[in-house]
């Protein structure tokens, strides 16, 4: 299907106005299709025009338009042209469609542990003419009445509440208007949990598998749920607009959450079925939270084109995390917010795709689809929080409440929400906005000072702008100084141009430690000065505020990135820094990092068995020192699970001997232990299929396929690489990525260097059966990890000679830079080479 463009979308938004929706889904006609019956009425500004409706059938029966019947003959790249339009029109679409395997449309996952079918429509981001026949653009809204027929034990639910009106049959309330992105009908034997907040009715739905996990969270999820709807309420003065409010948990989802109105859609590995700790937690809660608030930026209130993404995506992340802060437990959310979205969010900045948080092109709907990424997400967010800095927080909340009560139930853009913002904060934001929303890039902040016998005599705020994409973007930051955890000194300041004189300071001590922006109020990177560098070790967890580690930590992460320091010191610094690190939300990020990042990427394969090692001896130290069940220890666990080259260990824990408390019986802590003997050739198959069949579940599929594609031989590799592109049909995409990540991870590239050149000739043409977002999750979830200028001048070739979708063209220079980053690391920093000009961290 040719996706949709913005002239396109305009012109017709400029001819149609949708009335109504009337949907029939007959979902118990077997496991690979159903039929789908659409009643559209509309009405054209134009009689005698002609436009078209989005279909894409596997059978198109039959198309009435104001009872004529057209020729379904006609049905050309998902498009039905409707020529001769009346003032006031209904077409009606018949159609057999087919269920999906890639996450988009309505996608048909069957349960291994049951055998059970259970389905859940996706129609973001042009995926709902996979579901029924419809003007499939943001900007033409319309109630939809939804009527379903399902197996008789089935359960279905969807945007509107549900009625079960026969066997099998079942009746959904007719809805507000809605974007077509939004509509959404789970069916399947789910199982349900109920309750009510000031009335609204909540639901909760899982697979009969996750009964056990679902009733173990559901307390939680409950609560933070009505602790949403009131901080919502209480902020805008608009109550939840769609009736009830189920959140349906699913498998097989491509994203963590989809906001459907009333009836979300989550990615039900968030019921964890093992121990979670407080960064699983937290992250589950921000899903939560995220999604609840789309209900107000992007569901009550839709942008009309998808350069306006930010007006969605950057206040729910905003909301959910200030909303966690303030009317939850979770009040360390600031400290995940910026070790976990914002570190997404600079490298994405970092990359040749970074684009403005608005106004980036989106000429058509599949180029939208690339800009769903850390910076209309973290960035956003982050230019979000800058302007309640900026304007006050009374102000800005008053401005985005007027933007809701005036766009309610229709569609708003950018210069929209500015004019509110502007009435509202009594200022103009012109040269803000252009700065802050719609130029790219990021400046980078560093503190200088002049010191005489230890004394501070004059300091400085140094800005710098990138040359990329220049701009006067004004920062709202503090800058704080500690010395074995006491504060010396700090200041709060709004930056004047590129240099801002820091008076607070002078005649302050010097500080061991100086961190700009310590708050971790604004987007921008933070250059360490080289004292500060050289006195982290010992200093760095004697920092008392999370936030300001967290910078210190992305500023180090950031620097190895962009090549200005080895990775060995700082690997050194995260085994020394764990024992005494008291955030477990930086402590598990930081762990990850290290693991999938810093060791496979940036040091050569040599260097790799003796660092993982370091590593798991960390673990074993921070273990041997935590409480038992603790964050710290089951992460310290599950670091030395993941690392550690002890077979003796791995084997004992695997048969249940001596397991750390908090782990005895969780099942992906066992497949953790099969998946690091697996990489290392030291399990059989036969233990991998008993294994999987004690955990007949979509996790235990997954991790099964990746341990299989990790063990190092030819055999496993060509097998692995066959069920990617052989079979890849027939498997979803999760399972394409779990047996891509095993098949890359190997301690032999020999094992796996002839298919680089084959993943970017073969995997890209999966998009035969898979949809952009799916195939776009398959390439930039399982991009060779073989770290080579090889790969990259294979990735430059793709780039260069294949027709690619814009997903996986993006995709593919999204990982080829991340991958430069790491060669161009090991070149500068080789064990034994002097790198040029030094390193900023030598004297570690």
């Amino acid at each position: 299907m040719p996706s949709l463009t913005r002239d396109e979308a305009r012109t017709r938004a400029a001819l149609v106005e949708v009335l109504s929706y009337e949907v029939g889904l007959d979902l118990d006609r077997g496991p690979r299709t159903f039929e789908s019956t659409s009643t559209v009425r509309f009405r054209s500004r134009e009689v005698g025009a002609t436009t078209w409706l989005d279909i894409a059938p596997v059978v198109l029966h039959e198309v009435r338009l104001n009872d004529r019947t057209l020729d379904v003959a006609e049905l050309l790249d998902g498009r039905i042209e409707l020529p001769d339009l009346a003032a006031d029109n209904v077409v009606v679409v018949r159609a057999t469609m087919a269920y999906s395997r890639d996450g988009q449309g309505l996608h048909r996952a069957e349960d291994p542990a049951d055998g059970e079918a259970y389905l859940y429509g996706h129609a973001f981001l042009a995926a709902a003419p996979r579901m029924f026949g419809c003007f499939d653009q943001p900007d033409l809204k319309a109630p939809y009445t939804v009527f379903v027929a399902a197996p008789s034990h089935w359960t279905v639910v969807g945007n509107g509440a549900a009625t079960h009106t026969g066997s099998g049959a079942w009746s959904l309330a007719t809805t507000p208007p809605l974007a077509t992105y939004f509509v959404t009908v789970c069916a399947g034997p789910y199982v349900t949990r109920r309750t009510e907040h000031d009335g609204i009715p909540l639901a909760l739905h899982a697979r009969r598998s996750l009964e056990g996990p679902l009733d173990r969270w559901a307390d939680q999820i409950f609560t933070l749920t009505r602790q949403g709807l009131d901080r919502y309420h209480g902020l805008f003065g608009i109550r939840y607009p769609f009736g009830e409010y189920h959140q349906v948990f699913v498998p097989e989802f491509n994203a963590g959450a989809m906001e459907n109105p009333g009836c979300v859609t989550v990615r039900d590995d968030r019921l964890f079925r093992g121990t979670a700790t407080d960064d699983a937690l937290l992250i589950r809660a921000r899903t939560i939270e995220h999604e609840l608030a789309h209900m107000w930026f992007g569901d009550l209130v839709t942008m009309r084109w998808w350069d306006d993404l930010w007006l969605n995506e950057s206040f729910a992340e905003y909301m959910a995390t200030t909303t966690l802060v303030h009317a939850t437990e979770f009040h360390d959310a600031w400290t995940s917010f910026g070790i976990v979205r914002k570190t997404w969010g600079y490298a994405a900045e970092r990359r040749p795709s970074t684009h403005p948080v608005a106004g980036s092109p989106a000429l058509d709907a599949a180029a939208a689809l690339q800009d769903f990424d850390g910076i209309s997400y973290a960035k956003g967010a982050s230019v979000i929080r800058q302007l309640v800095a900026y304007l006050g927080e009374d102000a800005a909340t008053a401005g985005v409440a007027a933007y809701l009560r005036e766009h309610a139930y229709g569609n708003g853009a950018f210069d929209d929400l500015v004019r509110a913002l502007e009435v509202a904060g009594d200022q103009e934001l012109g040269a803000w906005c252009e700065a802050w929303l719609r130029t790219a890039d990021r400046d980078r902040l560093s503190v200088e000072t002049e010191v005489e016998e230890g004394v501070i005599r004059a300091a400085r705020l140094r800005r710098r702008v990138p040359r990329r994409h220049p701009a006067d973007r004004v920062h709202v930051v503090d800058v704080v100084g500690w010395t074995d955890g006491v504060e010396q000194l700090r200041a709060v300041v709004r930056t004047a141009g590129d240099v801002t004189d820091l008076p607070e300071l002078v005649g302050s001590r010097q500080p061991a430690v100086l961190v700009p922006n310590a708050s971790d109020l604004t987007w921008a990177g933070v250059d360490l000065d080289p004292a500060t560098v050289a006195a982290l070790p010992g200093q760095l967890s004697r920092i008392p505020e999370g936030p300001a580690r967290v910078v210190v930590w992305s500023a180090l992460v950031d620097a190895v990135s962009g090549g200005a320091m080895d990775p060995r010191p700082v690997l050194r610094l995260l085994e020394s820094e764990w024992v005494s690190e008291a955030s477990p939300l930086l402590l598990e990020r930081l762990a990850a990092t290290a693991v999938r990042r810093f060791v496979p990427e940036f040091l050569f394969e040599r260097e790799h068995e003796a660092a993982w090692q370091e590593l798991a001896d960390a673990g074993d130290l921070l273990l041997a020192g935590s409480e038992e069940g603790s964050n710290h220890a089951v992460i310290a666990a599950r670091t030395v699970a993941e690392c550690t080259g002890d077979e003796a260990l791995l084997r004992r824990w695997l048969a249940g001997a001596d397991v750390p408390s908090g782990l005895r019986t969780d099942t992906d802590f066992r497949w953790l232990l099969l998946g690091n003997l697996a990489r290392r050739g030291l399990v059989e198959t036969a233990t991998l299929d008993d294994a999987e069949e004690a955990d007949p579940t979509f996790g235990g599929r997954l991790a099964a396929l990746q341990a299989r594609a990790a063990q190092p031989t030819e055999a496993a590799k060509a097998w692995a690489w066959s069920q990617v592109v052989e079979e890849g049909s027939t498997r979803s995409n999760h399972q394409l990525v779990a047996l891509l990540q095993g098949f890359w991870s190997t301690p032999d590239l020999d094992l796996v260097r002839p298919y680089v050149s084959r993943f970017f000739a073969e995997v890209p043409r999966l998009s035969g059966w898979l949809g952009d977002d799916a195939l776009a999750r398959v390439v930039r979830f399982g991009f060779p990890r073989v770290v080579e200028r090889a790969t990259l001048r294979l990735a430059e070739e793709a780039l260069a000679g294949v027709a690619l979708s814009p997903a996986t063209r993006r995709n593919i220079v999204d990982g080829a830079s991340a991958l430069s980053e790491a060669v161009a690391s090991r070149e500068r920093y080789a064990p034994g080479r002097v790198p040029l000009g030094g390193s900023s961290s030598g004297s570690w």
